[in-house]
């Protein structure tokens, strides 16, 4: 499912990243979050391709379904 995804213990501290790239998936999630659209991403990052953006989202996406990550606190 997240076949340009990499995690590599001796890149980036073990940290998701793009395609074996030193690219991780928290700085491409950052730029859509704070406004990048997909065009102004890949002008940035010229070595990045649509679909790896998309497929950062559908990962985050993933992990934050799953059960094993617990929020501490609330924001009542």
């Amino acid at each position: 499912m997240f076949d340009r995804i990499t995690v590599e213990s001796d890149k980036m501290g073990g940290k998701p990243c793009v395609r074996g790239m030193r690219i991780p998936v928290s700085l491409v999630i950052n730029l859509v979050a704070n406004g990048m659209t997909d065009d102004e991403i890949l002008e940035a990052y010229p070595y990045l391709e649509k679909e790896d953006i998309r497929q950062c989202l559908l990962y985050a996406a993933a992990l934050v379904r799953d059960d094993s990550y617990h929020l501490v606190g609330s924001a009542e």
